[in-house]
């Protein structure tokens, strides 16, 4: 498999990273990030919630969805998958405003561990710069959820 996605010329001051291992085996992991029923638990930082409309898990399949903010506030969220590779490799283009694209690595560690690592990738580094602070918190916040979804019982024994 092809883990090491890589995208011509990204500099660093186009990418937000966000890295975090996680004391779980990677296809628990992967189904996490590519099932929608657990998915939408865990998506978004905290307080959010979400409504999934359309989660077409291949190349060039969609994924349509609401964010639905602590204050009441909706956010639509238009995607296309780009490359999937269980349970290795996600990357996905977001169509909504911020434009970007993610790619997601899940590497597999002694111990049953993995390292996730989220790549969010800007067209320009003045609009990553502009969102990189609060991208940072957020998807620290996203990851916190995703530990969450992960220790579920139910979850567990899938």
């Amino acid at each position: 498999m092809d883990t090491d996605y890589q995208i011509a010329d990204v500099s660093p001051e186009c990418e937000v990273v966000t890295t975090r291992i996680f004391m779980h085996r990677r296809e628990l992991i992967f189904e996490a990030w590519t099932n929608p029923e657990r998915l939408k638990n865990w998506w978004g930082p905290n307080g959010f919630t979400n409504t999934f409309y359309e989660f077409d898990l291949r190349p060039g399949g969609k994924w349509s969805f609401t964010m639905h903010g602590p204050d009441g506030t909706n956010y639509p969220n238009e995607s296309i998958f780009v490359k999937i590779e269980a349970p290795a490799l996600l990357v996905f283009d977001h169509l909504s405003q911020p434009q970007f694209q993610v790619v997601a690595t899940f590497t597999e560690l002694q111990e049953a561990k993995t390292r996730v690592t989220f790549r969010m990738i800007f067209k320009s580094a003045e609009q990553c710069n502009a969102l990189r602070s609060f991208v940072q918190e957020k998807n620290e916040e996203n990851f916190d959820r995703l530990e969450a979804e992960l220790q579920r019982d139910d979850f567990l024994y899938t």
